[in-house]
């Protein structure tokens, strides 16, 4: 049984305000001294790292595609353990799935899964009495979600708040909060960042999520949001547990370095749970700024999170190249997803990168975004030849040629993709290694064994 009181945040669409109010509402509570833990529906690393940013401990996803519906519960019974308020933000609108599935994937789907209630935030702008038809419909529209009230966003006046209010009260749905225009501005390093802002504690996002916060506590009632949060029943599963089953083998601790900062990694936080169990020392190394890996580095791995957006820092930064490359000449264990695979390629635009891979990136328009369902074609230090995994796609570099003479993964309807070399695995599918603990295993057990010779 897990006993954590939460809310899910979500909206009719995209646009609505949901990503701002959710660091907003964390930063406020934590500011009350109550601990408190944030979790993103779906793939995105990004929200996740602000919502722990706010939260002051690892922020998370959820995401039913990558893991499969029956993980969701036991990662959110992880993630919040101890916590006084978990707050998971949603993913576009309520009843939305990226994948087609929204029985098992959409933010109500999963708000069902936490038997937890649903707080609407809505962008109510060009909106009068009608907010209360709309709030209804989706109220109405599924029996089984818990509809708990809602937060009016950008709201124009007094006399549009009270307006919106008397009609929302005539349906009987709550109004948690009311936020006017200007009061939840954009404060947040711009998006194409990515992770790194949260990643180096960077002081500007801090002043942002504090001052999201700040606008919060003075517009929401954070004690009737408690009250509700409160309200939500026991949850009747195991919390997830990196352990594995069998124990972690006895002996040597090799070190493996994960590529992050003083503020987290570019990895899931499982990632780093699920090395500790398998037996590891996890060391960070920061891509950016470290001119070396740490001492006695094994093994290496390089999370879907890093942006494609620093190649000059990551080009600029040789020495680091330098080490990474022999590191995986001596065919250590070297683990690279998302931007990592160009991080490890012998140039991108233009840029030298560590040469690991004889491959050249170059940036286009336009992103390849989605999720794949891959298969291994052969053995590699994350998977048995024919192991399946889904993962999660989102570049706009791409790389010639686009696999190596041994590819990393294969799916319907496309090219093989990515590379294995030695120990090296780089491909820009990014897995959710909880539905995966054998990459982990695999990773510690390649750190262990004997280096190859160099060629």
């Amino acid at each position: 049984m897990t006993v954590v009181p939460r809310v899910v945040l979500s909206a009719p669409s995209s646009g609505h305000g949901t990503g701002a109010l959710s660091l907003g509402l964390l930063a406020a509570l934590a500011d009350r001294e109550l601990d408190v833990a944030g979790f993103k529906i779906g793939p995105d690393q990004v929200d996740a790292a602000y919502l722990g940013l706010a939260a002051g401990r690892p922020g998370r996803n959820l995401d039913p595609r990558l893991v499969g519906p029956d993980l969701v519960a036991p990662l959110f019974a992880h993630g919040a353990a101890g916590a006084g308020f978990a707050l998971v933000q949603g993913t576009m609108g309520l009843y939305d799935s990226i994948a087609g599935r929204p029985e098992t994937e959409s933010t109500a789907a999963v708000a069902t899964a936490l038997r937890s209630p649903v707080v609407l935030v809505v962008d109510v702008a060009a909106m009068g009495q009608s907010v209360a038809a709309l709030v209804h419909g989706f109220r109405a529209y599924d029996e089984q979600l818990w509809l708990g009230g809602v937060i009016l966003n950008r709201v124009a006046s007094p006399r549009h708040e009270a307006m919106l209010r008397e009609a929302l009260d005539d349906v009987g749905v709550p109004v948690y909060g009311a936020l006017r225009r200007h009061e939840l501005p954009p404060v947040l390093p711009a998006r194409r960042h990515g992770l790194v802002p949260v990643v180096q504690r960077d002081a500007e996002a801090q002043r942002a999520v504090r001052r999201l916060g700040e606008a919060v506590a003075a517009t929401v009632d954070l004690d009737r949001l408690l009250g509700l949060a409160r309200s939500a029943p026991e949850l009747t599963v195991a919390p997830w547990s990196p352990e594995p089953a069998a124990g972690a083998p006895a002996g040597e601790r090799p070190v493996v370095a994960l590529a992050g900062g003083p503020g987290g990694s570019y990895s899931h936080p499982e990632t780093a749970e699920l090395l500790r169990a398998a037996g590891a020392e996890v060391v960070t190394v920061d891509p950016l700024r470290d001119e070396a890996l740490p001492a006695g580095t094994r093994a290496l791995v390089v999370g879907g999170g890093l942006p494609e957006t620093y190649a000059e820092q990551l080009s600029a930064n040789r020495r680091l190249c330098i080490a990474v490359a022999e590191l995986a000449r001596t065919g250590r264990p070297v683990i690279a997803e998302g931007a990592g695979l160009l991080w490890l390629a012998r140039e991108l635009d233009g840029l030298p990168m560590c040469g690991v891979l004889d491959a050249v990136g170059a940036s286009r328009d336009g992103l390849v975004v989605g999720y794949r369902e891959a298969t291994a074609p052969g053995d590699s230090v994350v998977a048995r030849a024919g192991a399946t995994v889904v993962g999660h796609k989102q570049h706009a570099a791409v790389l010639t040629p686009r696999a190596g003479e041994r590819a990393a993964w294969r799916w319907e309807g496309g090219a093989p993709e990515g590379f294995v070399w030695r120990g090296v695995h780089a491909s820009q599918l990014v897995p959710h290694w909880a539905a995966h603990p054998e990459i982990a295993a695999r990773l510690v057990a390649a750190a262990v064994a004997p280096a190859e010779a160099p060629a």
